[in-house]
């Protein structure tokens, strides 16, 4: 049996961090579909800046609509749910056939608008009316204004994939948004059936600290996978609670925990590092196309998370003499995340006005 296999049998899906029109119109995330058992995908905008900028399969779609007057922000979003409407149609069997667990795909709103939680909240239902499509999350972060947001969203019935979350506290908080969200909605006399995700990120947390702790504590599964064991048994504790449960028997469906950003940064750590140390039944990771391929050559399923947290406390407590300060740090990277991703948007806007001036020279060449 394939490692991916065992490693859904054992009840992670494997989402790919990756959406390319090449990679569509190639059949090669059908093809990972039906060999690697891939479940669904998440995007960003990083992604479609260098899918952009690296191949021409978006150049003809480009040059129609900026004809058409589109530009800026419309054009790209078009742009997107072209691809991630196709990705879904591709998901759409897996969507149906767990309920609408699994199967999905995920589009950002604006970073930029990550300090507004109206606009946030008006950007992400316009997008999924737009999108037309079940299985289609709208990324939105869990920020203090985010959080808001998530809450307003969910209340709406828009499906959320809560990103750039660093810490047991931010998923807690997501978690909170998420629950109130659908408590109005079966106070309001509303469908209780509105999915979500919250996504931890994991492999910043190693990057953050490599140069501050003493050579003992670096790559031994690290203070990334003590976060993640001590917020996986914050997630198993919130399934088991009363509160949790009530939702459920109104016909709520939890909101996963996903793995995210575990493509491992440092060279000299195993490439599957995040894979293997991070398998756990009812969650997810999302990993990019290398990181897939190396986990399908030579990766290991060697068994689950522990719901108790294992030596999570342990762990980072030694961090914690070494000097780490765990909730600051954990703010300083969601600052950071929220800052690179608005770099990350503003870099693809540039990317789609210079691929439009270069289109246009051409056709009047």
């Amino acid at each position: 049996m394939k490692v991916t296999q065992q490693l859904h049998d054992l009840g992670q899906s494997l989402w790919l961090d990756n959406i390319t029109r090449g990679l569509l119109t190639s059949g090669t995330l059908g093809r990972y579909i039906s060999e690697f058992s891939v479940t669904g995908l998440t995007s960003n905008p990083t992604i479609f800046e260098h899918a952009i900028k690296e191949a021409d399969f978006y150049d003809d779609a480009i040059r129609q609509k900026a004809l058409a007057g589109k530009t800026g922000e419309a054009l790209f979003f078009e742009l997107a749910l072209e691809d991630l409407t196709e990705a879904a149609d591709l998901f759409r069997p897996v969507h149906d056939a767990t309920d609408g667990a699994d199967g999905w795909v995920s589009l950002e709103v604006s970073p930029l608008l990550a300090d507004d939680t109206a606009a946030t909240i008006k950007a992400a239902v316009q997008l999924h009316a737009q999108a037309q499509r079940p299985n289609l999350f709208i990324k939105i972060p869990g920020t203090p204004e985010g959080i808001a947001a998530i809450e307003e969203t969910i209340f709406a019935g828009v499906p959320v994939n809560v990103t750039l979350l660093f810490s047991r506290e931010h998923y807690i908080a997501a978690a909170e948004a998420y629950m109130r969200g659908i408590e109005r909605r079966i106070a309001a006399g509303l469908d209780a059936k509105v999915a979500s995700v919250a996504s931890l990120f994991i492999s910043r947390w190693d990057v953050a600290i490599q140069d501050q702790v003493p050579d003992a504590l670096r790559n031994r599964l690290g203070i990334a996978i003590a976060i993640a064991k001590r917020t996986y048994k914050a997630y198993c504790d919130l399934l088991a609670s009363k509160r949790w449960q009530k939702l459920a028997d109104a016909g709520a469906r939890p909101q996963r925990l996903l793995w995210a950003s575990t493509g491992t940064k440092d060279p000299d750590a195993s490439d599957t590092l995040y894979l293997e140390a991070l398998a756990a039944p009812d969650t997810i990771n999302t990993i990019p196309e290398k990181t897939l391929l190396a986990f399908a050559e030579h990766g290991k399923v060697k068994g689950a998370l522990p719901t108790d947290g294992g030596d999570a406390e342990a762990l980072l407590a030694e961090f914690t003499q070494a000097g780490v300060d765990n909730a600051a740090l954990a703010a300083d990277l969601q600052r950071k995340g929220t800052a690179s991703f608005a770099r990350s948007w503003r870099d693809l806007l540039d990317r789609i006005a210079s691929k439009i001036e270069v289109l246009t020279k051409a056709r009047q060449t």
